[in-house]
C-alpha cells in the first residue's frame, strides 16, 4: 500500500507515547482506497461452472461411496446399486470438468509426477488417482457380473469409502488454502461445510435411487448433513466478520439462499414421506442434490465477489493487527 493511501487530511498517520507508555494514535483512523481503486488479490481465473461443478460432484462421489459401503454391510442392495453408479459417475465428469479448466489432460498428469504434501492440489490429484479406479471397480460389479473378479468389485467399494470421507473435504482445503477472503476466513468451518453438504448430496441420490423398503440410512444422513452444513454455515457467517456480506448479497446470496430453502424442503420430505411415497422421496432426494449443488456455486461466487472488493482483504487484516497490538 503506498503512503499515498494511507493520510488523513494530507498527513501521514502516526503514533506517539502516551503517559503509561501506551503507544496511541495521533490522528484519526484513515479511510482505506486501493491503487486506483483496483482489487488487492487477483480474482480467480477458474471457470465457474468447471470448479464449481468439481466442488460438487467430488463431494458427492465421495460422500456416496461411503454411504454405498455402509448399504452393502446392512444387506441393503437397492441403496448400494445407485449409489455406487452415481459416485463413479459423478468423480468422472468432476476429473473431467477439472482437466477441462486445465486445459491440457497433461497438465494433470504433470502434477503426477511430485508428491508435495504441503500442497493441497498435489494431495488431492493423488486422492483422486486412487480414489477414481476403486470408484470405477464397485460400480463395474454393479453393472457386469465378474464371476472369479468379484472380490476385485469388495475391494473396490472399501476403497472407494476408505478414500471417500478426503474426496468430499479435500476440496475445502484446496480454495481456503488461497488469498480469496471469502474462502481463507471461512478456513476453520469451511471443511464441515463441504462434508455435510457432500453428505446430504448422497443422501440425496439414495432416496432418488433406492426402494422405500431400504432408504432408512439415506433418510438419517439427509437429516445430519443438512444440518450440519447449515450450522457450519451459520459459525463460519459469524466468525468471519465483514466478509460474511459476500455471502449475502448478489448472486452468491441467492444461490447460498436457494441453498438453505431446499436443504430444508429436502429434510422435511424426507422425514414426513420419505418412507412412505416413492415420489415424495424422490423429490427430497432432488431436493437435497440441488441445495448441495446451490452451495457450491454460492460459495464460489463469493469468492470471487471478495477478491473483486478490496475492503474485504483490508479490513479483517487491520482487525486482527488491533487485536495484536498490547
Amino acid at each position: 500500500m503506498s503512503r499515498s493511501e494511507m493520510t488523513v487530511n494530507g498527513r501521514t498517520g502516526g503514533r506517539r507515547r502516551g503517559r503509561r507508555g501506551r503507544r496511541e494514535s495521533m490522528v484519526g483512523e484513515a479511510e482505506f482506497s486501493s491503487y486506483y481503486g483496483r482489487p488487492v488479490v487477483k480474482e480467480p481465473t477458474w471457470a465457474p461452472l468447471d470448479i464449481a461443478g468439481y466442488l460438487f460432484l467430488g463431494g458427492l462421489a465421495g460422500a456416496s461411496s461411503a454411504l454405498a459401503a455402509g448399504a452393502e454391510l446392512s444387506a441393503r442392495p437397492g441403496l448400494a446399486r445407485p449409489l455406487k453408479l452415481g459416485a463413479a459417475g459423478a468423480i468422472s465428469l468432476s476429473l473431467l470438468a477439472l482437466v477441462h479448466d486445465l486445459g491440457r489432460p497433461a497438465r494433470f498428469l504433470n502434477m503426477l509426477r511430485v508428491f508435495k504434501p504441503t500442497s493441497p492440489m498435489s494431495v488431492g490429484v493423488w486422492i483422486l488417482t486412487a480414489y477414481a479406479p476403486a470408484a470405477g471397480a464397485a460400480a463395474l460389479d454393479e453393472l457386469v457380473p465378474l464371476g472369479r473378479l468379484r472380490p476385485l468389485g469388495k475391494l473396490g467399494t472399501a476403497g472407494a469409502a476408505l478414500l471417500g470421507p478426503a474426496v468430499a473435504s479435500y476440496t475445502a482445503v484446496l480454495i481456503s488454502d488461497t488469498a480469496t477472503p471469502a474462502w481463507h476466513e471461512g478456513h476453520r468451518e469451511m471443511p464441515f461445510v463441504f462434508v455435510g453438504s457432500a453428505a446430504s448430496a448422497a443422501a440425496g441420490l439414495g432416496l432418488l435411487g433406492a426402494p422405500l423398503a431400504e432408504n432408512a440410512p439415506a433418510r438419517r444422513l439427509a437429516v445430519i448433513g443438512a444440518l450440519a452444513e447449515l450450522a457450519a454455515v451459520r459459525l463460519l457467517e459469524r466468525r468471519v466478520g465483514i466478509v460474511a456480506e459476500t455471502y449475502h448479497r448478489g448472486r452468491a446470496g441467492v444461490l447460498m439462499r436457494a441453498a438453505e430453502a431446499l436443504s430444508l424442503l429436502g429434510v422435511a420430505g424426507a422425514i414426513r414421506g420419505g418412507h412412505r411415497s416413492r415420489l415424495a422421496a424422490a423429490l427430497s432426494g432432488a431436493a437435497l442434490l440441488a441445495a448441495s449443488a446451490c452451495a457450491r456455486f454460492g460459495i464460489f461466487e463469493a469468492g470471487r465477489a471478495s477478491a473483486r472488493d478490496p475492503k474485504y482483504t483490508v479490513k479483517p487484516q487491520r482487525e486482527r493487527l488491533r487485536d495484536e497490538q498490547p
